[in-house]
């Protein structure tokens, strides 16, 4: 079946295939639309309560005012007194308890117990049989195509992906210093002590090996070159220098790009293996250098800790590295993966790294110093892998909106390195919390104007088969957004069709600043909404005030890690609070997909690190229920304070009848990538002309102004309609029978229905209202009337509303990016090297394509292309928004 004809099947209320009607549907189209004209009807008259006021909020740049009835007020406050600490808490102990391995058999009772809690929380009947389904399958598909159509009350379900994942091997996993005769001098323990204050992390300290996911196996024996971070500037610099790493085995710390880019510039200079080691100079002032113990005794850094994670190429494509671009069925035909290391690479703990740094650099601080000295002695790496195809399991929930064919998605992954105190189980707390409220709404009455789609997403972080040393086979995670991508590769054409905005969170609580970012045309809805959520620890501020706020910590910090940190903050540390300009999104996380390739407005958001806050123990045995207790988010206020901006964002983009998308935000915004690439030129001759381009970008605002007009008129006439038809006269019977009909349609109470009529019957509205597009045409020759005038008033919002859907998507590119065509977003993609975010490293390059040309590939021609390709694209999205 073609991905045209699979994305019509649907599943109907008994279970059972279905194909969307044709003309079956005269009366299946008619109630659509009638539910669509009647659910914004409903939403802004007042029928859910006693009265009609309504409150106006105006946007500040590009917006327009956003009607907020009471009835709107109501239902969000009643959402945000439902997110609760002890809730939190309750949940963070149980899934944080143990490992939860993506792919292990605790993975998938986890993601059992995920689908009882949304069908618990969503009143959904639990069926005889679990709804856990093979992706691919019919009953896989109908799951999610029939949100869209047929669905009527709340579902949960388990969609089944078979992705390879990378086996590795624990008793071939090796780090020693050769002596002069070959023989291990000094051998790594690649351990972590599980100290028993950390119960979680003394119970399982010895089930998870140090391992890179996705990594090459191998062995590799040569000298130790330090190489800094590992950087592209970094490789550049040795080899300036005249430095040969051909044959060496480089030792790179963590932070200022992606694992996966450190051993990518490796093997581009020949570079044998690739050890990663955590250095407590990144920890800003909390060191023991600075007088804190290290964990579990105090806030610093525990040497023995060992961060693992994925080193894919995560910047060429995520997901299953078998199947680019299109889903991991079970037995699908598999490519050669093009996005995995060649050369072995294994991370370090700091403990192990000063031995290295004191046998074979000169000591550590000498070691530390990016001057290209080869170190004495031989060193051995070796790293044993395989491969094996491995089930994984998204948990899936819908409730169903008014319209049916728009939908909001939210997402968190639930897999975990090991126990994943902060990743994730911080953003799955979250996200539980925001179902939680949710349900409660849904017992009060309450449907989503919009569809609502919550996902809990499986192997973002991968996993791994390892044999233990005395222990049977078990299953280990590693970093490479398969659960996700292969969702977005499976459904692409019906994301494409229906999704208004995606809505990501990963780690809600590790730190003690705000970070948020998002698509431009998304910000605004995002600061109202942080505005109107308390700041989880200090009274009279808001979580939008959380974006400056720093850690309790004091102390000394490195000058380089104090210099990045500085470079990195220096847009967000410049801005006024009255801007809304948010961060970019580059990668990392479950919102790649959705963004990058199918053109989805989306947002991220977590609590997260700064210098003077405790080393947080990324992808460690210490990331863990103990920590978070007492470091990370003690009392789970910021939990909490996640849970309720998630919940008001997804909210206002369910709820609201015209989009709360800010397109231009967005072409304003397009101004300052043009800036970058121009600053960021290295010769003013490989520089294009971007006149043209800009002129383009000049024409997209003109047409996004305009549209900002339509948007308020639209919304306003839709308003006047409404009033007009709940104030009618008694001699519109027709109209008093199609409001009563819609009552009767959206479940209101039959004796409320009473009070307009009892004469209500689908037959006598099927002879007012017929087709839709069939009545409009009707409308327009007979001159109106107040049922034309509604139909025509929905109309003109639903035109409205596609044209701001869309615009994300006016940004993609057939061909993608050079040299890695996965990514479609011309606007914005993660970094090919580093990125914008120097001290997390999963950081974004707007204008990807024309910027790569022109710093990296250092070629005009290759520039004008790019420039004449973003030129296009731009100017017929400032036609698409004028149409």
């Amino acid at each position: 079946m073609d991905a045209h004809k699979r994305d019509k099947v649907g599943l109907n209320s008994a279970g059972h295939d279905f194909e969307e009607p044709a003309t079956a549907g005269r009366h299946f189209r008619f109630r659509r639309v009638l539910g669509i004209t009647a659910a914004s009807l409903l939403l802004f008259s007042g029928i859910f309560v006693n009265h009609h006021s309504v409150h106006l909020r105006r946007d500040c740049k590009g917006g327009h005012e956003h009607l907020r009835s009471d009835y709107t007020a109501r239902i969000e406050r009643k959402f945000l007194s439902v997110p609760s600490t002890a809730s939190a808490l309750d949940s963070s102990r149980h899934y944080a308890a143990r490992p939860h391995l993506a792919g292990s058999p605790e993975d998938f009772q986890d993601a059992k117990d995920v689908l009882s809690f949304f069908q618990r929380e969503l009143g959904i009947l639990t069926p005889s049989t679990d709804p856990i389904f093979d992706a691919g399958t019919p009953e896989s598909r109908q799951a999610t195509l029939s949100t869209t159509s047929t669905l009527e009350h709340p579902s949960a379900w388990v969609d089944v992906y078979y992705p390879v994942l990378n086996i590795g091997i624990t008793d071939g996993i090796s780090l020693a210093i050769l002596d002069s005769d070959n023989q291990p001098a000094w051998i790594a323990d690649l351990l972590e002590d599980g100290n028993p204050e950390d119960e979680t992390a003394a119970k399982y300290n010895h089930a998870i090996p140090p391992w890179h996911g996705l990594s090459a196996a191998g062995e590799a024996i040569g000298q130790i070159v330090y190489v800094n971070y590992g950087a592209k500037d970094d490789y550049d610099k040795l080899v300036e220098a005249g430095v040969n790493l051909t044959g060496k085995i480089v030792l790179a710390r963590y932070g200022a790009n992606f694992r996966g880019l450190k051993i990518q510039g490796a093997e581009q200079h020949g570079v044998a293996g690739v050890i990663m080691y955590s250095d407590p100079r990144d920890d800003g002032s909390v060191t023991v250098e600075n007088g804190y113990l290290s964990y579990p005794d105090g806030p610093a850094r525990n040497p023995t800790s060992i961060q693992r994670g994925s080193v894919t190429y995560l910047s060429t494509y995520p997901g299953d590295p078998t199947t680019p671009g299109y889903p991991a069925y079970p037995n699908v035909s598999r490519t050669e993966p093009s996005c995995l290391p060649t050369i072995p690479s294994i991370p370090l703990s700091w403990a192990n790294a000063k031995v290295l740094f004191e046998q074979e650099l000169g000591g550590i601080e000498e070691g530390r110093k990016l001057n290209g000295k080869v170190g004495s002695h031989l060193v051995k790496l070796t790293n044993d892998v395989d491969n094996k195809v491995t089930p994984i399991w998204n948990t899936m929930a819908a409730i169903p909106g008014r319209i049916k064919d728009e939908v909001v998605i939210l997402g968190c992954h639930r897999d975990a390195w090991v126990a994943g105190g902060a990743d994730p189980i911080s953003g799955t707390v979250s996200l539980l919390e925001v179902v939680r409220g949710f349900g409660g709404l849904i017992q009060r009455g309450w449907q989503p104007l919009r569809t609502i789609l919550i996902a809990s997403w499986d192997a973002e972080e991968v996993r791994l088969l390892h044999r233990m040393y005395k222990a049977s086979p078990d299953l280990v995670p590693k970093h490479g957004l398969v659960g996700s991508t292969e969702f977005g590769e499976d459904f692409s054409e019906w994301i494409q069709a229906h999704a208004v905005s995606y809505i990501n969170v990963d780690v809600s609580a590790s730190g003690s600043r705000w970070n948020v970012a998002s698509s431009p045309s998304l910000a605004h809805l995002i600061k109202r909404s942080a505005q109107d959520v308390p700041h989880p620890t200090q009274a009279n501020k808001t979580l939008w005030d959380a974006r400056y706020d720093s850690g309790p910590y004091t102390g000394a910090q490195d000058a380089e890690f104090a210099r990045m940190w500085t470079r990195s903050n220096k847009v967000r540390e410049g801005v006024s609070d009255s801007s809304v300009s948010l961060r970019p999104l580059g990668s990392g996380s479950d919102f790649t997909v959705f963004l990058q390739r199918l053109g989805i407005a989306s947002s991220d958001q977590g609590f997260g690190y700064t210098p003077t806050d405790a080393s947080y123990h990324y992808h460690s045995v210490y990331d863990s229920q103990t920590w978070q207790e007492r470091y990370g988010d003690p009392g789970f206020h910021r939990h909490v304070a996640v849970a309720k901006n998630l919940g008001l964002i997804a909210l206002r983009l369910a709820d609201s009848v015209v989009l709360p998308l800010n397109t231009t935000q967005y072409s304003l915004e397009l101004y300052s990538y043009v800036d970058t690439v121009e600053e960021s030129a290295p010769d003013g001759d490989i520089l294009p002309k971007l006149d043209g381009l800009r002129r383009a970008i000049s024409k997209l605002q003109e047409s996004s102004l305009k549209l900002d007009v339509e948007k308020e008129e639209a919304e306003k006439e839709f308003r006047k309609v409404i009033r007009r038809i709940i104030r009618g006269r008694p001699r519109y019977h027709a109209i008093d029978r199609i409001g009563n009909w819609i009552k009767v349609l959206l479940g209101y109470p039959s004796k409320d229905v009473s009070e307009l009529g009892r004469h209500v019957d689908g037959k006598n509205v099927w002879g007012i209202v017929r087709d839709f597009e069939q009545q409009s045409n009707t409308c327009r020759q007979q001159r109106g009337g107040p049922i034309c005038n509604l139909i025509e008033a929905v109309a003109r919002v639903r035109k409205v509303n596609q044209k701001l859907r869309l615009f994300e998507q006016g940004f993609l590119a057939e061909g993608g990016i050079k040299d890695r065509e996965w990514y479609k977003h011309l606007g914005v993609a993660p970094g090919k090297y580093l990125g914008a975010d120097a001290v997390e490293g999963y950081g974004a390059t707007t204008l990807p394509a024309l910027y790569e040309a022109v710093i990296y590939d250092r070629n005009v021609t290759l520039a004008e292309h790019e420039t004449a390709r973003l030129t296009k694209l731009i100017e017929a999205l400032a036609k698409q928004s004028n149409a």
